[in-house]
């Protein structure tokens, strides 16, 4: 049995309050006369890392023991959770090594930098993980999985009380899927709160071995490729609690396209002046694609992350 519930959360939330944001639920008029429903999204791109991995960071390196402190923590991470991860290792003193793939984001890249942190740059996004645990062993350092770790998985569900405690009136909650930390956290969480609630995971179609694993009812190898969402690239270890979570729990999964998830960035610009990334567009790219789901409810869109490469977002806002 996953030891997760409601009271864990909780206590993630008043473990890591005064190190994160309680981020703004902003309602969208442009969004909600889309699908003709009432539609909110929250804003984790706001956070100090620009991204929800914070959470999750802290909650698990606040609960390590002293000698684990002192050895440090190694991590596997394409981005934001390798920032959660380096600002909650600097806030706290410890020391951390980071394996990042080899074509990583420079946006992401260059903000990992900025923190005094050991950097592996080696593999591609599903390789990664398998030589963080490779460090973890040889060098005596605490792997801190982006997804398979309950004190993550927790972290991660603070969201999900802060989105009650302003709209406890929410019918859907759409979250973008990576490894499944962010939604697992959110799904329990929510469940809890209201039984009735429909959770929705999105992956685009570049990465969806959750999506593959999910309808295959086991997890399974998918190919990824390039996607405009490359925070949710990378594979599924094997026994991860997050699969187990999602197929019991979660009510669907959608795959949307590239052109929309860009539409939707465009769209958070121009119509609510958030820059957002590919993995944190993903929702509104749903609710873009599947309008007619939305109708007459009351939705909350989380959006997961800000932190995309300059050039790449202009280029968008100029197309879209």
């Amino acid at each position: 049995m996953i030891d997760i519930n409601l009271e864990t959360i909780k206590k993630a939330r008043e473990r890591i309050k005064k190190f994160v944001r309680n981020t703004p639920l902003i309602h969208s008029e442009h969004l909600s006369q889309i699908c003709n429903g009432d539609v909110f999204l929250k804003l984790e791109n706001l956070q100090p890392t620009n991204s929800f991995k914070v959470r999750g960071a802290f909650n698990r390196l606040l609960q390590l023991s002293s000698e684990e402190r002192r050895n440090g923590v190694v991590t596997a991470s394409s981005g934001n959770h390798a920032q959660g991860v380096a600002l909650a290792a600097e806030n706290l003193k410890i020391s951390a090594r980071i394996v990042i793939p080899t074509n990583v984001s420079m946006a992401k890249l260059s903000k990992i930098k900025k923190y005094d942190v050991n950097i592996i740059q080696e593999g591609e996004f599903d390789t990664i993980e398998k030589k963080a645990r490779e460090v973890s062993l040889k060098e005596n350092l605490t792997y801190i999985s982006p997804y398979n770790d309950i004190d993550i998985i927790t972290g991660q569900g603070t969201i999900a009380l802060e989105v009650f405690e302003e709209n406890a009136q929410v019918n859907s909650i759409i979250v973008p899927i990576g490894g499944g930390g962010l939604i697992s956290g959110i799904v329990l969480a929510a469940k809890s709160l209201n039984p009735n609630i429909e959770v929705i995971g999105v992956q685009t179609k570049g990465a969806s071995t959750m999506y593959e694993s999910w309808k295959a009812g086991k997890i399974v190898y998918t190919e990824e490729f390039q996607t405009i969402a490359e925070g949710l690239l990378g594979g599924l270890e094997l026994g991860a609690l997050t699969f187990e979570l999602i197929k019991e729990y979660v009510d669907r999964i959608i795959l949307v396209d590239e052109d929309s998830v860009k539409r939707a960035i465009s769209l958070l610009w121009k119509e609510e002046g958030q820059i957002v990334e590919g993995a944190g567009a993903t929702t509104v790219a749903c609710i873009l694609e599947e309008k007619e789901i939305f109708a007459q409810k009351n939705v909350v869109a989380i959006i997961s992350g800000g932190n995309i490469e300059n050039s790449l977002f202009t280029e968008i806002i100029k197309r879209y």
